[in-house]
């Protein structure tokens, strides 16, 4: 029976099926099968899958996207099934696109993937200014901020986020990690910022490093 649910949230997130994804979700629950089980060995490969599809051009955009969705919705159902005093968490994440840019859609795939994967998310939307990420991070108490860009021309957003860090002294108190169409690891050692991430499934690993969880 455990083998066979998480089989099929495998599937379901591999089909981008929202509503297949949601029963599997409550049969897995009722059925007795951990919700961390059933993320971590059914619903997360799905998705895993998927990204690695993605990246290799065997699927398009539309499809990454509703297999995001499907393991999004997964995880709410998962996540509200475990008791908030019993509720662990990896750590606390920060996420949004800087100032300028408004695009969202790989942002949204990093936060179900990072959800998915047992981190406490807090989604700021896209535009967002550098002080509104340091004000969240302090409200939140985040362990680590997360930026998307994805124009060249906002690149430079992510540089003064480390640098108004610094100068607030802060730098060592919230961990950074970016990423974007136009980001790379070369960018990110540039900036100072302790992580890069090139798509959501080593957004959710690197994180995991630089936190030691």
């Amino acid at each position: 029976m455990k083998a066979f649910i998480i089989n099929e949230a495998k599937k379901s997130v591999i089909a981008g099926d929202k509503e297949k994804a949601e029963e599997v979700a409550r049969q897995g629950i009722e059925g007795g099968v951990p919700a961390a089980e059933l993320l971590n060995d059914g619903f997360v490969p799905g998705i895993t899958e998927i990204g690695n599809l993605f990246e290799d051009e065997k699927i398009f955009l539309p499809e990454l996207v509703m297999a995001a969705e499907a393991m999004k919705a997964a995880a709410i159902i998962c996540n509200e099934s475990i008791p908030k005093d019993e509720a662990v968490t990896k750590g606390v994440v920060i996420l949004g696109t800087v100032k300028g840019d408004i695009h969202d859609i790989g942002k949204s795939i990093v936060e179900s993937f990072l959800s998915a994967s047992g981190f406490e998310v807090h989604d700021l939307g896209r535009d967002i200014k550098t002080e509104t990420f340091i004000e969240k991070a302090q409200e939140f108490n985040a362990d680590v901020i997360a930026t998307s860009a994805l124009l060249t021309t906002t690149m430079g957003y992510q540089q003064e986020l480390e640098e108004v860090l610094k100068e607030k002294g802060l730098k060592g108190k919230f961990k950074t990690i970016i990423g974007g169409a136009p980001v790379n690891q070369k960018w990110a050692d540039k900036i100072g910022a302790d992580a890069y991430a090139e798509d959501a499934a080593s957004a959710a690993q690197k994180i995991a490093e630089i936190l030691g969880v």
